[in-house]
């Protein structure tokens, strides 16, 4: 099994995000996708913690998968709900 390249920054603009990899891709992210982003404070989304997994936001309480990211998935929370 391939393990997702590593995010190596984010940054945000008025309606996107963006995450650079180790493997010299950026992703551009809409921040729709994820409604806790787009309503977070510019302050909380600057409290993002890197790891090989993924982008966590401790205070917002949202995980982001690169897997996901790259498969094109947004918010498993909100579409599992629209669901049900």
């Amino acid at each position: 099994m391939t393990s997702s390249p590593e995010p190596l920054a984010v940054r945000f603009d008025e309606d996107s995000f963006w995450v650079d990899l180790e493997d010299g891709r950026t992703l551009g992210v809409p921040l729709a996708w994820f409604p806790r982003l787009l309503h977070a404070t510019p302050e909380q989304r600057a409290q993002v913690e890197l790891s090989r997994s993924g982008l966590h936001w401790d205070e917002i309480d949202e995980d982001i998968s690169i897997a996901g990211l790259l498969a094109g998935r947004g918010d498993q929370t909100r579409s599992r709900k629209a669901a049900a």
